[in-house]
C-alpha cells in the first residue's frame, strides 16, 4: 500500500508544481501557455484560463496529498515522494517553458 501512496503524493507534488505558474501569471494579468491553447502547451491562454488551470492542479494536488493515505510531512519518506515530484515538474516546465520565455540560455549564450 506504501508504493501506491508514494505515487500518490508524487503525482500531488507535480500538480502542486504545475499549479504555480499558472495560478501566479493569471493572477499577474498575464497569458501563458497551457494545454488548451492552440497548439496545446504551446500557445497562449488567457489570464483567466490559466487561474482556473492553476486551480484544478491545486486541487489535484490536495486530493492526492491530504486524502490518499495519511500525508506527514514530518514522514521523510513521503515527503521526499512529494518533493521528488516538485522537482521533476518543475525541471520539466522550467525546460518546456524556457522554450518560449529565453530560459533555456546560459548567461554565456545571451551575450
Amino acid at each position: 500500500m506504501h508504493v501506491i501512496h508514494d505515487l500518490a503524493y508524487l503525482f500531488g507534488g507535480v500538480f502542486l508544481a504545475n499549479a504555480v505558474p499558472h495560478f501566479v501569471s493569471g493572477m499577474m494579468g498575464r497569458s501563458f501557455q497551457s494545454p488548451f491553447a492552440n497548439p496545446p502547451g504551446k500557445g497562449l491562454s488567457s489570464s483567466c484560463v490559466n487561474v482556473i488551470w492553476g486551480f484544478v492542479n491545486f486541487l489535484l494536488a490536495y486530493l492526492l496529498l491530504a486524502q490518499v493515505g495519511h500525508f506527514n510531512l514530518r514522514n521523510a519518506e513521503q515527503a521526499l515522494s512529494a518533493g521528488l515530484g516538485i522537482l521533476l515538474m518543475g525541471l520539466y516546465s522550467a525546460y518546456s517553458f524556457g522554450r518560449f520565455h529565453g530560459g533555456n540560455l546560459s548567461s554565456h549564450q545571451e551575450r
